[in-house]
């Protein structure tokens, strides 16, 4: 079991692997697991948020055609892994503020021949001002681990400088991990809608009460949300899936019932 020490995280770091998947690996820190690795089959995702995420970056441009991609939070790089797998050529940067973290996962889990992937070590803030206008097909922030995530990540601010390097057509991607009553998640969701073209709020449908702790995913759009978009994340799941656009994004980002429920 390999394990690194991470100043940054005053946490141990530890890889195991995956007791039901056969050739799949855990990154833990400090005891709690972070990221899942499939090595063997890195176009399939374990985790069911990162499942929706790469759901609708699957719909960006032509099927299997190369992407542009900013990680902010690397993490064990899983979603760079999925997005050279289904869609060879793709140009990203993985930005992680934990150099040491970085230099673990790619000493045991190096990324596949070919990735075009540049790991800077930085905040997520800083690395996003120095980007040009829309310079990514799809940015994605997997940071927040509550309302105690940092406060210069989740100020208008940054989310306006999330959109301006998002191309016209692409999509930003917010997870945010919260607990009841989905506070954090609601204030996100309000905040990126009230700056995007368009904004969609993707979770397992039981979670749309905010009776549950869980993930939601904010997709927030310079352009708008293509109505086909809905449907084929609705079938795609994991299921139950909730996508909520619309006057039930509203709904759900006030705190209030669904309309129809």
């Amino acid at each position: 079991m390999p394990t690194r020490w991470l100043p940054v995280s005053g946490a141990y770091a530890e890889i195991d692997e995956d007791a039901y998947i056969d050739g799949a690996l855990i990154l833990s820190i400090g005891g709690a697991q972070q990221s899942h690795v499939d090595i063997a089959h890195p176009g399939r995702v374990f985790y069911e948020y990162l499942q929706r995420i790469a759901h609708v970056i699957d719909l960006l441009g032509a099927p299997g055609a190369p992407l542009r991609v900013l990680h902010l939070g690397a993490g064990a790089l899983t979603l760079v892994r999925y997005v050279h797998a289904t869609r060879p050529g793709s140009a990203q940067v993985a930005v992680d503020l934990d150099a040491e973290l970085m230099d673990f996962v790619l000493a045991e889990m190096p990324l596949a021949d070919g990735t075009d992937c540049g790991i800077v070590i930085g905040d997520a803030a800083d690395v996003v001002l120095e980007e040009a206008d829309g310079s990514f097909d799809a940015v994605v922030l997997d940071i927040f681990a509550g309302s105690d995530a940092p406060a210069h990540l989740t100020s208008p601010d940054f989310a306006a400088h999330l959109l301006r390097v998002c191309a016209r057509d692409g999509v930003v991607l917010v997870n945010v991990g919260d607990d009841p009553p989905l506070a954090f998640a609601r204030a996100q969701s309000r905040q990126l809608s009230s700056l995007a073209g368009s904004t969609a709020v993707l979770t397992e449908a039981g979670m749309v009460d905010g009776s549950s702790a869980g993930n939601v995913v904010v997709a927030a759009r310079p352009a708008a949300w293509p109505a086909s978009w809905t449907g084929a994340l609705l079938a795609s799941g994991p299921h139950p899936a909730a996508v909520l656009t619309g006057p039930a994004r509203e709904a759900f980002d006030a705190g209030e019932p669904l309309p129809g429920r």
